[in-house]
């Protein structure tokens, strides 16, 4: 049996190897009807605002990180870069008659210039991950790892280890409400995620940029020798990934009303499991949005029924960890089908 896709024919795939492939989705989709069951208040308007905003913030997180799995890379830094991107506007937003501001001379800032300046670091990280990756070619996987670490430290500095709050209450009413839709209240957040999906779905289908980004991860060699610049094209896609990490921080912080030095901490990994089980193929060339998306709300599923079925935060980190290790192995197993 085959189908024709794009023109080119395939081996069919049997009803029990699409199982296998999807395999993650199924058990989680089985997960939250068993969950629905079976724990009070999981299906509820609130519990799905909640959901609504996590989902929000890390889909813009696993929109950033989809560009350097697509070319073949990764970001180890994301998490990081969300973090004091975070910190960066918590400084900016926090009230200047709040007891013990940390920085009086810039505290008190119009939201405006919060968001610019956390826009500035993610933007200027970001461009140096790709400068690192495409000029000294380090791989992906230790240049992001030493920014992590360098990223951490930063952040320790810059925070000087203490939360911080008292913020802007126009910023933290804007991460807390949303519009109201009978009694479901959807969050401006989710808003501001939406805009980012449909700017990405734009510019990776239709554009000269998603277009090299893909020819790239299919084959860099024969995408480098049919014209494209391979070096400026990745570090547009790292300038681009830590950008949307910025617009991640900036958002979680007005979604906690605060932020602290382990803002963001273990995000890289929850995006790249997220993307991976929507699609993006750790092997490269492969990966849309909509995928994207799916992958974000099954893994934030996962946490949320594990939540409301009473798991340890350490058994969830368990469970998290396996869905992590089985989302790669399943996108090698179908990367090594293909061929």
């Amino acid at each position: 049996m085959s189908e024709k896709i794009n023109g080119i024919i395939k081996p069919k795939r049997s009803f029990k190897e699409q199982v296998i492939e999807n395999a993650l989705i199924v058990v989680i989709i089985l997960m939250v009807i068993y969950t629905a069951f079976s724990a009070k208040n999981f299906i509820s308007f609130n519990n799905l605002k909640n959901i609504l905003a996590n989902v929000s913030v890390r889909f813009i997180i696993a929109l950033g990180i989809s560009g350097p799995l697509i070319i073949r890379g990764t970001d180890l830094s994301a998490g990081r870069i969300v973090g004091i991107t975070s910190v960066v506007t918590a400084i900016f937003l926090q009230r200047s008659d709040a007891p013990g501001v940390m920085y009086p001379n810039i505290a008190g800032s119009p939201i405006i210039v919060a968001l610019l300046a956390a826009l500035a670091v993610g933007l200027l990280f970001g461009a140096i991950n790709g400068l690192i990756i495409s000029r000294l070619n380090v791989p992906p996987f230790i240049a992001t790892l030493g920014t992590q670490i360098a990223i951490y430290g930063l952040n320790m500095m810059l925070s000087q280890n203490a939360p911080i709050g008292s913020l802007n209450q126009t910023f933290t009413r804007f991460g807390a409400q949303g519009v109201k839709i009978g009694g479901l209240q959807i969050p401006y957040l989710s808003f501001v995620a939406i805009v980012a999906g449909i700017v990405m779905y734009i510019l990776y289908r239709y554009t000269v940029y998603g277009k090299q980004m893909y020819a790239i991860g299919g084959n860099e060699v024969a995408a480098e020798v049919s014209g494209v610049n391979t070096g400026k094209s990745k570090l547009m896609i790292y300038c681009l990934a830590g950008t949307l990490y910025a617009v991640a921080g900036f958002l979680l912080t007005a979604k906690t009303g605060s932020s602290a030095v382990t803002a963001g901490t273990g995000y890289e990994l929850e995006a790249i499991a997220a993307a991976t089980i929507g699609g993006v193929s750790t092997a490269g060339g492969v990966g849309r949005v909509p995928g994207i998306l799916i992958g974000v709300l099954v893994f934030e599923l996962l946490k949320t029924c594990l939540q409301f079925l009473g798991i340890t935060p350490e058994m969830t980190n368990v469970f998290q960890g396996i869905v992590i290790v089985a989302a790669v192995s399943l996108d090698i197993r179908k990367t090594m089908r293909k061929k």
